[in-house]
């Protein structure tokens, strides 16, 4: 037999230190992770590791053969944990496979076998066969897809009035298009046939960026408006801007010149609300006849010239109402609307959002009615204290720490109701000293009278809400056919996924609704509801997540994610916070967040955009966090003056004071940061909402602006925004982590048609007509601090070629 080769010896050795290496830390992480009731794989991979290792330092061919083994165990193993899931396949075998095709080079090979024996003889053939195997099924799960349910949604049956929900078809007046709230374009320009010719027709650049001094989560999630011949727009720091439909020119800008804090603990405008006084008999005449209503960071709510963007001096005072006025707890960065008023019935009705999780005593959830032309209290709906509507008495305050409301309302006038969502009492985590009336509206829809404020009805998504699961978009209503007649509905969506669909007169479900257990024992003397309210139509998880749904880039940071899973407490949905930490899964980004689904009225269809990504929480005690040293004044909002460096945020660790603990928020990463959950995390689906059916559900976005090389890998990304959908049968998305405006078939929900975005598109789009008769597709790419998605100031305008 010939003697190996020296410089073979010397590579072979090296590898099998190597091997050596990696098997240690493998085994014992292995062995820790079956001392929590986990996979044994990573012990015994590990330990086939340092067999082969050891083999192959002692120059003995049996280490390919040892090697062998750990290939088709591996691929065993992954096949019986995920199937033939690509992207589940490939962090389990990738290192591996790698290691193995190292194997079988010849400076490995020659280095425990005669130098005058090919590479691919002997005990190389077993390692050879192995690899091939493991290839094999690598490129049958590329071909399969486990994840997507592919159907088609109901055309359309019925005629759409004209003017539909009091806007001309032309326009989109409200957030929502209307005070309907169902981002619904009836314009039909646009179509599955034309929509791939569409082209920028204008951009503009708003030159509003993020500052030094701007919190983390300063963002540009707008929704613009048009009327007549203008769009209207706001931009982070509350700038009002009115362009020029047809051309994107700009006509007028006003600066508020808000009071800027620190301590703020978001920096956004998601749009801005118009009043014609020509639509109403009782306001026409006097100054500014049509007006634009602008919320602010300094709480705020200005009422501009919608003409010459001049404020309007007889509305409150020089043109603005002081939202403070009434406030407890009236600390400056606390309290502020980020989303556009309801305007209806010559009112202007507007909430505001109060800064999560900070403490026990903070500004109330009040929802206020002004006079549009005044600016006069009509009338106060406080969660706190229900029954008092008339206004408020000077020198009095709301009731602090209230349930908010900070996305936009609907209404319909005909019926005389505004439709609500609430948020949840901060903070969020912790609640056992809540009111009877915090438990009562606290992450629900409340119908109020738009005449008086008072409540008609009530329906709550969660009870005893622990996870931050706020009510957090905007209602959509529709006249809906079910089998005993049309009825009134109004769809939420929400955040844990499921969506409700109820009469809009009543409150009471239309599609079935019913009360499950969940997991009990939350931390003492807080509690948690024994039963949750659960929706026949869902886009909430199929199943809880397990340990084999964990990821990571390689089976190292798989293996962390193992373990740290086994480390959490996790009883599925609703599991309450803990102090060992917990899983929140829907996480509080929301399967629906404030984006909201989008509803076409004539099909009776909705079109939603639901997420998947588990997050942590973990409740820290005082005593404990003393003795790391932290200060409980962190991030205290008090004028920014005792903010020790920090800026207010919803992640990492959040103060709660009054109460015995602080919480810990945080994504469920791995240590290189990847997301510990499997892929995917984002999709699009289709609702019908006659047969409260998911009718299909895809895969959505790509890595592309996520991984450090890109590449347009479409795993399916989380997405924070909303989608329209129009009458052309054609739905639209920018909100996507990837930097994309798609079109959508609406009846399928296929890709159409995308372009790249100079920025992140973390926002909802709209769609208007001209006055040359063109269609436009109008879309924000401004960018999500807290995502870290790029920034930007572009506003992009989108029409087929001009004849």
């Amino acid at each position: 037999m010939a003697l190996m080769s020296p410089k073979s010896r010397k590579v072979a050795f090296a590898a099998g230190a190597v091997l050596v290496l990696l098997g240690l830390p493998t085994a014992a992480s292995g062995a820790w992770l079956i001392a929590k009731g986990g996979s044994w794989y990573y012990l015994l991979a590990g330990a086939g590791f340092l067999l082969t290792g050891a083999l192959l330092m002692a120059g003995r061919p049996a280490a390919l053969l040892v090697y062998a083994v750990v290939v088709l165990g591996t691929v065993a193993w992954a096949l019986w944990e995920t199937g033939l899931d690509w992207w589940q396949l490939a962090p389990r075998g990738d290192v591996v496979f790698l290691i193995g095709l190292g194997l079988l080079t010849p400076w490995v090979v020659r280095g425990v076998s005669p130098a005058d024996r090919a590479p691919w003889r002997g005990l190389a053939l077993p390692l050879l066969v192995s690899l091939l195997i493991a290839a094999a099924v690598g490129v049958a799960a590329m071909t399969q897809d486990q994840h997507d349910l592919n159907g088609a949604l109901p055309t359309a049956t019925g005629a759409r009035p004209a003017n539909y929900a009091g806007v001309p078809d032309p326009d989109w007046r409200a957030y929502g298009r209307s005070n309907f709230g169902d981002r619904y374009s009836p314009l039909a320009q646009i179509t599955p046939d034309t929509v791939g010719k569409l082209q920028v027709a204008w951009t503009y650049h708003t030159g509003d960026m993020k500052g030094p001094n701007d919190p983390n989560e300063t963002t540009y999630e707008l929704t613009p408006i048009k009327v007549g011949d203008t769009v209207y727009i706001c931009t982070p720091h509350d700038w009002a801007i009115a362009l020029d439909a047809e051309t994107g020119k700009e006509r007028w800008k006003y600066d508020p010149k808000i009071d800027e804090k620190t301590n703020l603990q978001h920096l956004t405008c998601r749009g801005v609300s118009y009043h014609d006084a020509a639509d109403r008999a009782a306001s026409q005449g006097g100054e500014c006849p049509q007006r634009i209503f602008l919320p602010t960071a300094d709480a705020r709510l200005i009422a501009l010239d919608a003409n010459t963007g001049k404020p309007c001096p007889g509305f409150g005072q020089n043109g603005a109402v002081d939202l403070w006025a009434g406030m407890p707890e009236a600390r400056s960065g606390m309290y502020y609307s980020t989303s556009p008023p309801v305007v209806t019935r010559n009112l202007v009705i507007i909430a505001g959002e109060v800064t999560d999780n900070y403490s026990t005593s903070e500004p109330s959830g009040v929802i206020r009615a002004y006079d549009v032309r005044t600016g006069r209290l009509m009338w106060n709906w406080d969660p706190g204290n229900p029954d008092a509507t008339e206004p408020i008495a000077p020198g009095q305050s709301y009731t602090k720490n209230s349930p908010n409301s900070w996305i936009v309302s609907s209404a319909d006038e005909d019926l005389g109701l505004i439709y609500v969502p609430l948020g949840n009492q901060t903070p969020d985590q912790w609640g056992p000293d809540r009111s009877a009336n915090t438990e009562k509206f606290a992450s629900s829809i409340v119908a109020l009278e738009i005449a008086t404020g008072k409540v008609r009805w009530v329906f709550q998504t969660v009870h005893h809400d622990l996870w931050d699961m706020d009510v957090p978009s905007q209602p959509s209503l529709l006249d809906l056919d079910t089998p005993n007649g049309k009825v009134p509905a109004l769809v939420q969506s929400t955040k844990r996924g499921d969506v409700y669909v109820l009469d809009r007169r009543t409150g009471k479900p239309i599609i079935p609704v019913d009360e499950r257990p969940v997991p009990q024992g939350a931390v003492k003397p807080d509690f948690t509801a024994p039963t949750q309210p659960f929706s026949a139509l869902t886009l909430g998880p199929e199943r809880k997540i397990e340990e084999r749904d964990m990821w990571g880039a390689t089976m190292f940071d798989q293996l962390a994610c193992r373990i740290k899973f086994r480390s959490l407490r996790y009883d599925g949905m609703f599991t309450p916070p803990s102090l060992q930490g917990s899983i929140v899964f829907p996480g509080n980004f929301g399967v629906i967040d404030w984006g909201g689904v989008a509803v076409d009225p004539v099909r009776q269809v909705a079109f939603a955009n639901p997420d998947y990504m588990a997050f942590l929480s973990r409740l820290v005690p005082r005593d404990q966090e003393r003795a790391q040293g932290k200060r409980e004044s962190v991030q205290r909002p008090a004028g920014g003056s005792d903010v020790a460096g920090s800026k207010a945020d919803e992640s990492g660790a959040n103060p709660m004071l009054g109460t015995p603990y602080s919480v810990e928020l945080n994504a469920f990463l791995s240590p290189i940061g990847l997301p510990c959950q499997a892929p995917p995390w984002g999709y699009v689906a289709g609702l019908d909402l006659r047969s409260g059916k998911v009718v299909y559900k895809l895969k959505n976005g790509t890595v592309r602006d996520l991984a450090p090389v890109p590449l347009p890998f479409k795993m399916g990304v989380p997405s924070l925004g909303g989608p329209i959908v129009t009458a052309g049968g054609v739905a639209f998305l920018t909100s996507t982590l990837d930097y994309y405006v798609r079109a959508y078939d609406l009846t399928t929900g296929k890709v159409l048609w995308s372009d790249r975005l100079p920025a992140g598109g973390q926002a909802t789009p709209m769609s208007y007509q001209s006055g040359s008769g063109r269609q436009f597709v109008v879309v924000v790419a401004g960018g999500h601090g807290s995502l870290g998605t790029k920034t930007g100031d572009s506003v992009i305008a989108y029409a087929l070629p001009k004849p």
